[in-house]
């Protein structure tokens, strides 16, 4: 190749409308070139087509770890190789676009322009809610998929950089576009994936989803849609926001933020639900608790993040989590989480009185620190 070919990552749980985004972008771009891979039943297939019709159609052996990126990145090279104009990867449903994304800059030879996501209006306002498992809705990608459908759609798309809505009426456009509005309200929803931007930056991309760094969305009210944001500096006590947690996610649908536990002061804290699963991970030290000489080593956009959130007492420490869904009670929101808060009395970072607390997330995140 002389010049990197262009490449569009269309994904999403729903496998007709990433189809009509895909015939769309092979109708607009002639000699572009889409790839899909379809994960059934330990089988993996490949497609080739573009706008006349099937250019291949193969069995890909799945016997080893990594086959179908593999395959997907030596088709990209082949293809790129024989001219195609544009590729456009046609992700399978539960399939996530991030680690394709990365895979994709570490090839090296292929220029990465959007990643999309497509999605069934009727159905995503619904999906995003439910607690349903993968396997139970036929879309694992492996015996051993325990992910959530509704993590895997908030992952499909929090990560985009376009979405588009498909089916339904009016009505099932207006809500869905109401819920992306709290969930992404950065991202827009277009028609047609745009293909004539710069190369991405998975790094820029990677930096708009991480806790750290995250573009949180802001408080908002929308008809019935209702996101609240939690802000503040005290540090939470571990036994008590671990007794509310159970309520915080079962009467939100998505939250997610970074926090810090007053027994874990050095540790940024990731807060992550979906429809009723929580997940709470050690994300790394809190730049206050590393030496300024630490601080060349750190991502620019990490450094920007803190230096947004410093305070001249606790550094970057913040409480930033954000709550979505149907008709929330945002003062009970406030109210449970205020409530976790250490006293006012004992405010300093490092009090001995801190490491005596009992902590529930133990089991969690000590397994976490020795793996």
């Amino acid at each position: 190749m002389n010049e990197p070919v262009s490449v569009a990552l269309v994904g999403g749980l729903y496998g007709s409308a990433r189809a009509a985004v895909v015939d769309r972008l092979l109708r607009r771009h002639p000699g572009a070139v889409a790839i899909h891979h379809v994960i059934a039943a330990g089988r993996v297939e490949r497609v080739v087509r573009d706008a006349s019709g099937v250019l291949d159609h193969a069995e890909v052996p799945a016997n080893a770890h990594g086959s179908v990126t593999q395959d997907l990145l030596a088709q990209l090279v082949r293809h790129a190789a024989a001219g195609a104009s544009l590729l456009i990867i046609d992700l399978w449903d539960s399939i996530e676009p991030r680690p394709v994304a990365e895979s994709l800059a570490r090839a090296g030879q292929l220029r990465l322009v959007c990643v999309h996501t497509a999605l069934d209006a009727p159905h995503m306002p619904l999906d995003i809610c439910r607690g349903d498992r993968l396997a139970e809705t036929g879309q694992a990608t492996a015996a051993d998929d325990q992910r959530h459908l509704a993590e895997v759609l908030a992952r499909q798309i929090e990560y985009a950089t376009s979405l588009s809505l498909h089916g339904g009426d009016a009505e099932d456009t207006e809500l869905s576009t109401a819920v992306l509005g709290h969930l992404v309200p950065h991202t827009p929803i277009v028609t047609v994936p745009d293909t004539t931007g710069p190369i991405l930056d998975v790094h820029e991309l990677a930096g708009r989803v991480d806790p750290a760094t995250a573009q949180l969305p802001a408080d908002r009210q929308t008809g019935e849609v209702t996101t609240v944001v939690w802000r503040r500096l005290r540090p939470l006590h571990p036994g008590r926001l671990f007794d509310v947690m159970d309520e915080l996610v079962t009467t939100t649908v998505r939250s997610r933020g970074r926090f810090w536990l007053a027994n874990r002061h050095e540790l940024m804290l990731a807060w992550d639900a979906v429809a009723g699963v929580i997940s709470v991970a050690d994300t790394g030290p809190w730049l206050a608790a590393l030496p300024e000489a630490a601080w060349d080593l750190i991502a620019p956009i990490r450094r920007a993040a803190a230096a947004l959130d410093w305070n001249p007492i606790i550094g970057d420490r913040v409480q930033h989590l954000v709550f979505t869904g149907p008709d929330i009670d945002r003062d009970r929101i406030c109210d449970l989480l205020d409530s976790c808060l250490i006293d006012q009395d004992d405010l300093l970072p490092g009090a001995a009185a801190w490491a005596c607390y009992d902590d529930p997330f133990a089991p969690v995140l000590n397994l976490e620190e020795s793996a």
